[in-house]
């Protein structure tokens, strides 16, 4: 995805690259077929007849924003491929004598709008994907080079009534809504491989799946109620998956893990004095200047359970925010959700920050709601925390974890009451 192909109209498959562009015909020829085109805005792939009926192997879209506006082209698409979403005007317009579904584009979205619905998985698996591209300008020139922007489904076929712009008058159209699926698992790119098996005849429904991304797959077995989690996100390359915040089973940082657990769980007041400290050494390793605070009181602490503050430049470059940390001993295989985050942020005034440390795993959700709405917090992990603790105790005990945590506690105020956040600001 992202990346920008060369279509000319020579049509000719045999350079890989053309003014330094990948030939769009070359990554797209299926041997012994015809080449596929993007010569209208809605291209479909000839069906073929399989044992068990007729498949089409695919349905190529292509948008041309330089187009949108005029008499020619007078709607809009709208392509928001960071949150996976596609708006497409059908093909009919005003000087059309077809019916608004008879137009070649429009009955063959319509056709893949039936497929998309379909309620079984053996039908879903016959169902056309939509290969989504965008014209882009290159070198001065308005044509000649399209952006792939990805694999696509319908979710939602809607009947409109457009204005013609010059022609003032109006006509009916469809609007197609896509999900555009994940293909962060194959690397944003498309295997052609796929296509090409779908357009084999021999090839049955059962045997192309294989060759789909992982997210069409998944869409193909649990149908529309699996769309938010194969949709596009951009956020998504952001998160961590819950098995990679967790030490590996039967290693030693597991034990140390669970060790830490078992010290605090029973004193998870002491763990936000542990915490308080190993969130201070994570925020001086990015190079800025931390100041720990204090501790919240143990009941109605609002969300915050310690004080701490980022000094950031000098003088009058420079600046004070505040930060508001919450800590939960939790035991090692629980997760952190997004309402639990989200109760911290609730307290951060402007420029303040947050930081979440646990002995638990956030959830992928909660992972998600943060990045996209840019919650200002940061997260550490239970296999983070122990990494942090095993890094001290190495460097000032010996490798002791044990006595690592004991030193890091002692002297340590447990407990100050009454005491406002922003006056960190004042010291």
């Amino acid at each position: 995805m992202g990346g920008v192909l060369r279509y000319t109209s020579a049509k000719d498959a045999a350079p890989p690259l053309i003014d330094g562009f990948d030939n769009f015909y070359f990554v797209t020829e299926s041997p012994g077929q015809k080449r596929v085109l993007l010569e209208a805005g809605i291209n479909p792939v000839a069906k073929v007849r399989t044992p068990v009926g007729a498949r089409r192997p695919a349905v190529l879209i292509r948008s041309s924003p330089w187009k949108a506006g005029s008499e020619q082209t007078p709607w809009h698409d709208v392509f928001d491929l960071d949150h996976g979403h596609v708006r497409y005007f059908g093909d009919h317009k005003v000087n059309t004598d077809k019916p608004v579904g008879g137009t070649t584009g429009n009955s063959a979205l319509l056709d893949a709008f039936d497929e998309h619905q379909a309620p079984t998985a053996a039908g879903r698996a016959a169902a056309a994907p939509l290969l989504l591209f965008r014209s882009v300008s290159r070198n001065g020139k308005v044509k000649g080079h399209v952006d792939f922007c990805g694999v696509g489904l319908i979710e939602r076929a809607e009947r409109v009534v457009q204005w013609a712009g010059q022609a003032r008058s109006t006509f009916t159209n469809y609007v197609f809504d896509l999900a555009v699926i994940d293909l962060s698992a194959e690397g944003d790119k498309l295997d052609w491989e796929w296509i090409t098996a779908r357009r084999d005849p021999g090839r049955s429904d059962a045997d192309v799946l294989k060759l789909a991304p992982a997210a069409w797959r998944e869409w193909v077995k649990h149908g529309h109620s699996v769309l938010p989690q194969v949709r596009r996100r951009v956020a998504r390359s952001s998160v961590v998956k819950v098995r990679d915040q967790r030490p590996t089973v039967g290693s030693s940082a597991a034990a140390d893990l669970q060790a830490v657990y078992q010290r605090f769980d029973g004193n998870k007041h002491a763990f936000e004095a542990l915490a308080s400290a190993v969130a201070a050494r994570v925020m001086r390793a990015s190079g800025h200047g931390y100041l720990e605070g204090w501790l919240t009181r143990r009941s109605g602490d609002g969300g915050a359970d310690f004080v701490g503050r980022i000094d950031l430049g000098r003088g009058l470059a420079g600046t004070k925010l505040v930060v508001l940390g919450q800590a939960k001993c939790v035991k090692p295989d629980s997760l952190i959700s997004a309402e639990q985050i989200a109760r911290v942020v609730a307290r951060l005034q402007r420029g303040w920050i947050g930081v979440y440390v646990t002995t638990g795993s956030y959830s992928e959700p909660a992972q998600l709601e943060m990045v996209e709405d840019q919650y200002p917090i940061v997260l550490i992990n239970g296999q983070d925390l122990v990494k942090e603790l095993r890094e001290i105790a190495r460097e000032d005990h010996g490798g002791d974890l044990s006595a690592c945590v004991e030193h890091l506690l002692s002297g340590r105020p447990l407990e100050v009451l009454n005491r406002r956040p922003e006056e960190i600001l004042l010291g």
